[in-house]
């Protein structure tokens, strides 16, 4: 396969991606779950979600060190 072939069947790829994911967001059901979602949300369950925010912040923070040089963070 060539890679003008290539790169034309990725585009049509994310066309169709993107074609499919309208659809979805437009249907009904999809748009009342959503709507509904900030309501289900416990207070354990908003903990839980900014403990898992912090711990890939912090994961993020860490990776970073190991890659940038300390010139540069200094």
């Amino acid at each position: 396969m060539s890679a003008v072939r290539s790169a034309i069947a990725a585009v049509e790829l994310t066309v169709a991606v993107v074609g499919i994911a309208v659809t979805v967001s437009r249907h009904p059901l999809v748009r009342a779950g959503l709507k509904a979602a900030p309501h289900l949300m416990t207070p354990a369950m908003r903990q839980a979600a900014a403990g898992a925010v912090l711990d890939a912040a912090y994961a993020a923070g860490v990776a970073a060190r190991r890659v940038v040089p300390r010139k540069i963070i200094q």
